[in-house]
């Protein structure tokens, strides 16, 4: 008898344990206005884009009952996770040796490269047409300082300490104008508070239209990782989940089902 109430006890600790595991919601940021990785329909109130999808599914590997997407930018994202208002962020976040520092990031599951976004008529198509020019980037991004250097390796402005670059104070040959998100600078591209608008390549082919274009130079390519909390329990299971995702081609074919190639 005892031995049968030991092994229903044990059972029981098990289902318990499974069932715990199972509940709870997973919270994910994500961003709002970038098609094809986070968007978000206001219409209907419902996110979509690969980074959704992704986020979806860790949520369903990890044995959560429930998803709750939440917009971050640039500036929120880090912040929410250190306060423990998200699980993890899928945002286009660029995995850099600083921010490693601050949160833990899976392998990237999506490489990009920085560019700049210009209207047609301005007759801008290089690196060297922005000299002594005003640009549009999101606050909190690090898409300034990986253009000044590119301008710089380029020899169109005069090298400066990367260590010491501040968004607010640089004038040495371009200088920048920080928006809370990619919609107002695209606004204010049209208005011509700024002469271009910076950020990754794949976030500003959502405000590419007949009237701009891009100028010919790539740069500074960006990794994007899920990020968590340093020190999360979740970090591991995530990472285990993404490696294995690129292994099996899984995450491939979201990247061509959202049309990311």
């Amino acid at each position: 008898m005892k031995k049968i109430f030991a092994l229903a006890l044990a059972l029981c600790m098990v289902c318990g344990l499974a069932a715990a595991s199972a509940e709870g919601t997973f919270r994910v940021g994500v961003k709002q206005d970038v098609y094809g990785f986070g968007y978000l329909d206001e219409t209907t109130g419902e996110y979509s884009g690969m980074e959704v999808d992704l986020g979806a599914m860790i949520a369903e590997e990890l044995g959560y009952d429930d998803v709750e997407y939440t917009t971050v930018t640039a500036a929120t994202r880090g912040q929410m996770l250190d306060n423990d208002e998200l699980d993890c962020v899928i945002a286009t976040f660029t995995i850099k040796p600083e921010r490693k520092e601050s949160w833990d990031f899976s392998t990237p599951y999506y490489i990009d490269a920085v560019t700049v976004l210009i209207k047609t008529d301005s007759g801008i198509t290089d690196l060297s047409g922005l000299k002594d020019k005003v640009v549009g980037v999101s606050t909190g991004s690090t898409s300034a300082k990986a253009l000044a250097t590119a301008m710089a390796d380029a020899g169109v402005i005069d090298a400066f300490d990367a260590d010491t670059f501040e968004i607010a104070t640089f004038k040495s040959g371009v200088s920048f104008k920080e928006f809370d998100d990619y919609p107002a600078i695209s606004l204010a591209l049209d208005a011509g508070d700024v002469d271009a608008f910076c950020v990754d390549k794949s976030i500003l082919a959502n405000y590419k239209t007949a009237d701009r274009s891009f100028i010919a130079d790539s740069f500074s390519p960006q990794e994007y990782g899920v990020a968590t909390k340093k020190g999360s329990e979740l970090s591991a299971k995530i990472e285990e989940l993404i490696t294995g995702w690129l292994a099996d081609g899984t995450i491939d074919a979201m990247i061509a089902e959202w049309g990311l190639e």
